[in-house]
């Protein structure tokens, strides 16, 4: 698969998940040597273009409030942004704030929506995956998210120098209403 630079959309929690989520993946990456991020769940990625990104966005948040995600379990995989993470229910507020974005950056790509906040990125085995994932208790049955954010990053990634080199080029905040 050819590697490009898209924008991708993630949804950002809003606290107390943040704070835990951050927690969890700061300690998974300093046990493991494993690349820091922040905690969030992509609605879509697109093509590369920041001042569309900006606009799809702002227009978005507009047309949504705060959204809650229903956790159900760790999940665990051998592909690399999707080490350990947390799955997450897919719901109607969701699938309308991808297919918003989709629609205001007039963009037609395939990428399929499958909520996940991804805790660690590395290569591991299965069995110590499969360990490390019963060990995690995720103290929330639903997060809400309260904020959106467009990166710039390379498509697949898939090393720790494609994580750090990822650039936030826009956020806004969901509304409470």
């Amino acid at each position: 698969m050819a590697r490009r630079t898209v924008i991708a959309y993630w949804l950002i929690p809003a606290e107390p998940a943040q704070s835990f989520f951050q927690g969890v993946i700061n300690a998974l990456a300093r046990r493991y040597d494993a690349p820091l991020f922040e905690p969030h769940v992509t609605v879509h990625v697109g093509l590369n273009r920041a001042a569309a990104a900006e606009s799809a966005i702002s227009e978005a948040a507009r047309a949504c409030t705060l959204i809650k995600l229903m956790a159900r379990e760790i999940g665990h995989s051998s592909e690399f942004i999707k080490t350990l993470f947390v799955q997450f229910a897919l719901n109607t507020e969701l699938r309308q704030l991808n297919e918003t974005i989709r629609n205001i950056e007039q963009d037609s790509s395939r990428y399929e929506l499958k909520p996940h906040l991804s805790l660690f990125y590395t290569k591991m085995p299965a069995a110590s995956r499969r360990e490390l994932a019963s060990s995690i208790k995720v103290p929330f049955a639903e997060v809400t998210f309260d904020a959106l954010k467009a990166v710039r990053c390379i498509s697949p990634t898939r090393t720790r120098a494609d994580v750090e080199a990822w650039c936030v080029v826009a956020t806004t905040e969901l509304s409470a209403l």
